[in-house]
């Protein structure tokens, strides 16, 4: 660690990212109770949740996925990115004023600001590319979670935590078809990151996270988990598998 009082360390100018976006990954639980209701309520229900869905308030934008059989206690995520968080709330709000809204549990909740690496430099990965303002790809799977690093790793010089981080971004080059989305969580939840992923195929990303565990950085990581993998689905199907029906 370098021996720099904060007066002689070098300072880095904020990146010029331009406009920023919130992204929100919303994982529901359906309660049981809700398959046992008339085959008229639950359509209602559907035709409700499907229309707030499709026709998000102003600004935002909505990517719907199916954890159906994947992942213990969640079924659903929606995923919202809007430019502020009025949006966000609004359709959260309008999700839960449905009646399909009392038969729904947030089982996981993640917030998070786009912005672009201030290790990147000229560099621009697939996914990170020259603004914040990250937009889905439409690439049929998405793989999110929350991250934390290590405190050592704020107390190292900027200039040897970007040589670390060369490694890590030659690596993903290697996978030009995973496509990553960092959320900036600090200072707006409890995690520090919430990065997630869109890939033609899981396994693709398996091995990504594999040929990164060697690496320098990774040796700074304190928390990555839990894992979702996540299905694209447009929201009238990604309900129904949750209601079990083929």
């Amino acid at each position: 660690m370098s021996g720099d009082s904060p007066e002689t360390r070098p300072r880095r100018q904020a990146p010029d990212e331009g406009p920023r976006d919130f992204v929100k990954y919303t994982f529901f639980h359906l309660r049981p109770e809700w398959r046992r209701e008339p085959y008229e309520v639950r359509e209602e229900g559907t035709r409700r949740w499907v229309e707030v869905l499709d026709r998000p308030p102003e600004g935002a934008l909505v990517r719907t996925y199916s954890l159906v059989g994947l992942k213990a206690g969640a079924e659903m995520l929606v995923w919202s990115i809007a430019p502020d968080l009025g949006p966000i709330q609004e359709l959260h709000a309008r999700l839960w004023g449905t009646p399909l809204g009392g038969y729904l549990d947030t089982a996981y909740s993640y917030l998070g600001l786009g912005r672009r690496s201030e290790y990147l430099g000229e560099h621009a990965h697939g996914g990170e590319g020259s603004d914040a303002r990250r937009r889905p790809t439409g690439l049929p799977y998405l793989i999110v979670y929350p991250f934390v690093k290590k405190r050592e790793w704020y107390g190292l010089p900027f200039d040897e935590r970007r040589r670390i981080m060369g490694e890590h971004f030659r690596i993903g080059h290697k996978y030009p078809r995973v496509q990553i989305h960092t959320g900036y969580s600090f200072g707006l939840d409890d995690m520090e990151f919430i990065l997630a992923f869109e890939s033609e195929s899981p396994a693709d990303f398996s091995d990504l996270v594999n040929d990164l565990r060697p690496t320098e950085a990774s040796r700074y990581t304190a928390l990555e988990t839990p894992i979702f993998t996540c299905v694209a689905a447009p929201p009238r199907r990604m309900l129904q598998l949750a209601e079990g029906l083929p």
